[in-house]
């Protein structure tokens, strides 16, 4: 005979399940939609189908949490912890608020496999090539990306590509699903180990991944993209290289790059940028052309947001094209700690 069905003895992913119910199958299924991990998919509807009716005073309870959590998500994030503090010591009291906050800050700062930070990449590549690509994407998906570029380069070009292609295609996953994962996986790969959770995945990783990756990598990876799903692969090709980081070229790659521009459009990509990027471009410049620049972006007024990054955008696309034709170089940033999300 099955166990009583208790608010205290719920799982987390029958929460998520629970919740689910309670909103209805309308909105229920626009949820499961967003779902692309299909593992995940298939244990939470396994959970909606085995919970069967839920007690109502079971599914306020679970309504109550969720309310409360996303509450204060959105006060931890409005205005950082002691706001969020004050205002849920408000609305449920100390405890309450010391509970909901204390889970919240558990959930957003675990790091998952972070073991695997401390092992040797090619040791790690050896260990993960028989290895599902949906696994061994979400724990690169959490490395550094330095650390996950290493392995990644060490992998068979059909297996890196494979899980390239996972971890661009990655939303976001239950901490405590992948918590259960950690567990499983610290323990299998115990030998080859010397020993902030809200999103990983992405393919803002991939092109953190990639920029630290060789080029042979790179250019395989993006191939099999390519192929895959177009439009990943152009999402990853423009975080690859950010307007901003026109800082990082050489005077002689500014200098090009400024002869293929109009000066309004250039002038319209400057609106807002740090002063030492308007620096690095007026440094590149003649007298006159400094001149007629500063002159346009002085009478120019309000500009939109959008615009400035169609602009931003199509420099950048003109920048990566110099490059491909052989014409400038881009040098990678291989900074540990500095690199662009």
């Amino acid at each position: 005979m099955a166990a009583e069905l208790t608010y205290e003895t719920m799982t987390q992913r029958q929460k998520v399940a629970a919740l689910l119910i309670a909103l209805g199958p309308s909105t229920a299924s626009e949820i499961l939609k967003n779902i692309k991990d299909d593992d995940i998919l298939e244990q939470i509807t396994f959970d909606i189908a085995s919970l069967n009716k839920v007690p109502s005073e079971i599914l306020n309870q679970v309504l109550e949490e969720f309310h409360s959590l996303f509450l204060a998500s959105d006060y931890l994030s409005s205005g950082g912890t002691q706001y969020a503090r004050t205002l849920l010591e408000k609305a449920y009291g100390v405890e309450q608020a010391q509970n909901m906050l204390g889970r919240l800050v558990n959930l957003l700062t675990t790091n998952p496999f972070q073991f695997f930070n401390d092992a040797d990449p090619s040791q790690l590549a050896t260990s993960f090539q028989n290895e599902n690509p949906q696994l061994i994407a979400l724990i690169l998906a959490y490395l550094k990306p330095e650390n996950s570029a290493k392995v990644l380069n060490s992998l068979p070009p059909e297996v890196q590509a494979q899980v390239a292609f996972k971890i661009a295609d990655m939303s976001s996953t239950n901490p405590e699903i992948i918590s259960e994962i950690e567990k499983i996986v610290e323990g299998k790969f115990s030998s080859v180990v010397a020993q902030d959770f809200s999103k990983a995945g992405g393919v803002g990783a991939l092109a953190s991944i990639l920029n630290r990756s060789d080029r042979a990598t790179e250019k395989n990876v993006l191939e099999y993209l390519e192929v895959k799903n177009l439009e990943l692969a152009e999402g990853v090709r423009e975080l690859m290289f950010v307007f901003e980081d026109i800082i990082q070229l050489k005077d002689n790659a500014i200098q090009r790059i400024i002869r293929e521009v109009e000066t309004k459009d250039l002038a319209i990509s400057l609106k807002g940028v740090r002063e030492e990027i308007k620096e690095k471009i007026y440094s590149n410049m003649s007298e006159r052309a400094q001149a007629m620049l500063k002159e346009e972006l002085e009478y120019m007024g309000p500009v939109r947001a959008k615009e400035v990054q169609e602009k931003q955008t199509k420099i950048v696309g003109i920048i990566r094209a110099l490059e491909s034709a052989g014409e400038i170089v881009i040098t990678r940033d291989t900074a540990e700690d500095e690199y662009i999300e």
